[in-house]
């Protein structure tokens, strides 16, 4: 069979994959019933759905012409490593690096690194706009996950929270 649209067909394999495997990996917990969900219903849900949807993907990019072919472009660098880079200093500012002595910057800090590192996977660079949306961005995850879901994690520096 020949594949009609390469962009549908790499991603629909890859949604297959990662569902499958998650489905999989919900496998070894306790499913449970839709009544009574154990730890690994909802996982194994999910990933069912998304291989599911991955398939129809995959195969509509074997089934439907594209005029084009959808050809794989080459790959965006920048964008994927900011974007990396960004969730890295995220986990590394809200919890610290115990291992070299880096104290945890808290929720508000992580936000803010995050948002900068990230931004800059963009064409442009604004950074009035990087630092407006930095702020509404931790106000709301302010209070979503300490105020109403009463998350216990630092908040600001442990230097200044002590």
């Amino acid at each position: 069979m020949k594949i009609k649209s390469q962009k549908d067909f790499f991603s629909g394999l890859l949604y297959t994959l990662v569902g499958a495997a998650f489905a999989y990996g919900a496998t070894s917990y306790n499913i449970g019933t839709g009544a009574r969900m154990g730890p690994g219903y909802f996982p194994l849900l999910l990933g069912s759905i998304l291989a599911v949807i991955g398939a129809i993907i995959l195969f509509k990019s074997l089934v439907v012409e594209t005029p084009t072919g959808d050809q794989v472009g080459s790959w965006a660098w920048k964008p994927l490593f900011f974007v990396i880079a960004g969730n890295l200093l995220f986990g590394i500012l809200l919890g610290g690096l115990p291992s070299i002595k880096f104290p945890a910057m808290g929720l508000i800090v992580a936000i803010y690194g995050t948002t900068l590192i990230v931004s800059m996977a963009g064409d442009t660079f604004k950074i009035k706009e990087v630092l407006i949306l930095a702020t509404i961005l931790s106000v709301m995850s302010y209070l979503a996950f300490i105020l109403l879901l009463k998350l216990q994690f630092p908040v600001w520096p442990t230097f200044i929270s002590g």
